[in-house]
């Protein structure tokens, strides 16, 4: 059994390599609807989404993420023009679950669209430093929020790796 949803999830890749496009508005606009449509913890749609287009914010966050990874300077947004951060109210307990589940809709939107995108980590140690929360306050986030993902986006520069071969336990009936 098949269908164009089916074939999106089992194709989708984490993309490492963009072209230095920045991806038209109304596909960032689509990503991030369907990101708004993710299943969250009793309706209570904990997280947000801040769409970073800014070179200079994205060389910020860039600069933050390879420190905390241990690697000043490292590329660790493989030159993407887009970075969607996804953050959720850190007061409810579904909070980190909620984000993911929009991780997960923004990167199957993304792939159903023929955008590249990837989940980069280190969202939640980046929002802890104060580097981090000053980029929330210049982007006028208020509250308690707690980092889950940061989702790059942009055009593919080369073909995702192939997906490696499913384990074999990885379903059991």
């Amino acid at each position: 059994m098949t269908n164009e949803t089916l074939k999106t999830l089992n194709s989708r890749r984490s993309c490492k390599a963009y072209t230095s496009d920045v991806i038209k508005e109304e596909e960032l606009d689509a990503i991030l609807e369907v990101g708004t449509h993710a299943p969250t913890g009793m309706g209570k749609q904990s997280p947000i989404m801040i769409a970073v287009q800014n070179k200079d914010d994205i060389k910020e966050l860039e600069r933050i993420n390879a420190e905390i990874f241990g690697k000043p300077g490292a590329p660790m947004f493989y030159g993407a023009t887009t970075v969607v951060v996804v953050l959720a109210e850190a007061d409810k307990p579904t909070a980190v679950y909620d984000g993911s589940l929009v991780m997960g809709n923004l990167l199957n939107a993304a792939a159903s669209l023929g955008v590249g995108a990837c989940w980069i980590h280190r969202a939640k140690e980046t929002f802890e430093r104060e580097d981090g929360k000053a980029l929330l306050k210049k982007w006028g986030v208020e509250g308690n929020y707690i980092g889950v993902g940061n989702c790059i986006l942009g055009y593919a520069a080369k073909e995702p790796a192939p997906a490696l071969p499913r384990k074999a336990d990885y379903i059991r009936k």
